[in-house]
């Protein structure tokens, strides 16, 4: 009952990230948030007793995934800041 009663919050968890990302408008916060379902996700399979599955979903999943989307995030510039430099060289 006790394992039931993990899945159950573990998936509602999952889905409160899920729907986080989807709302949130800053892109950092929204990709922590998908590596937080990956992450959990990878916890449902060990306890579905799937380890191998969990292994390969806490690697690429929420290491590598996370690390390449933040990495493309940190070496882009962000619309607000661009919005905020064309307006500034038009006010000029």
């Amino acid at each position: 009952m006790i394992y039931f009663i993990l899945i159950l919050v573990l998936l509602l968890f999952m889905i409160g990230a899920a729907v986080y990302a989807v709302h949130e408008k800053d892109l950092l916060y929204a990709v922590i948030a998908t590596g937080i379902i990956s992450l959990i996700l990878s916890i449902l399979f060990y306890l579905l007793q799937a380890p191998d599955v969990a292994l390969t979903e806490a690697a690429i999943g929420v290491a590598l995934t996370t690390i390449i989307f933040i990495i493309t995030i940190r070496n882009t510039v962000r619309h607000e800041e661009e919005d905020n430099k064309s307006f500034k060289s038009e006010v000029k």
